[in-house]
């Protein structure tokens, strides 16, 4: 596989597909921001490509209920690293339960991680991407943002939203140089498919390999 040079910004990078998508693109040559809350496993991940890569890698710690906190981490990104070409949606959260056992505070979480904050960030660093006219926001959505399923309705909510928000800003990147697309990935074999009562269909490994095809190989 061809190797690129840039900067890739990835979300909930600590487990799961944030992790194997930002090895993966750090494999493909891709400097790193990883943008998260400060845990064991975002250090982990930036320890891991540091020592497979000569590329920077930077933890960015933000809070993602925050407004000011992605506006801050995204202009540090863009002072110590440059303009992303690529900018990874991975954060996500699910609380379960049934819709009259839903609190508003529930919802709230939910709808804020997995789709307020998708928005903040891609608003925060659209204007340099337009002015450098290159780069391509991936959002990993949701087999829930086609169909329901009990027990989950705030969160197929907040899928549902981040693929029509994804088109609306596709139709927006039209002739711009940019490009936004989505992946809506079935049960993977992460923690956050435990309850769920699905059984494991794909490997986060997996869905890491659909998104470095969208952020470097596809047309």
């Amino acid at each position: 596989a061809r190797r690129v040079s840039g900067v890739a910004v990835v979300t909930g990078a600590s487990r799961g597909v944030g992790r194997a998508a930002a090895l993966a693109l750090s494999s493909r040559g891709f400097g790193l921001a990883l943008m998260g809350r400060s845990s064991a496993g975002l250090s982990e991940v930036a320890r891991l490509v540091r020592g497979a890569s000569d590329q920077s890698c930077l933890e960015v710690l933000a809070d993602f209920a925050d407004e000011g906190s992605l506006q801050a981490g995204a202009e540090r990104v863009l002072g110590e690293l440059g303009v992303p070409r690529v900018v990874v949606h991975c954060a996500g959260v699910v609380v379960r339960a049934r819709v009259e056992d839903t609190t508003a505070q529930a919802w709230d979480v939910q709808l804020g991680t997995n789709l307020r904050a998708p928005f903040l960030l891609t608003r925060a660093f659209l204007p340099s991407m337009r002015a450098a006219r290159t780069g391509r926001f991936v959002f990993v959505g949701s087999i829930s943002g086609t169909l329901g399923s009990p027990g989950a309705a705030a969160y197929a909510a907040s899928k549902w939203g981040l693929t029509g928000f994804m088109k609306s800003l596709a139709e927006e990147l039209k002739d711009s140089g940019l490009m936004a697309c989505a992946v809506l990935p079935g049960s993977i074999d992460t923690d956050m498919l435990k309850g769920s009562g699905f059984p494991p269909k794909m490997s986060a490994g997996e869905v890491a390999k659909t998104i470095e095809f969208l952020a470097i190989d596809a047309p």
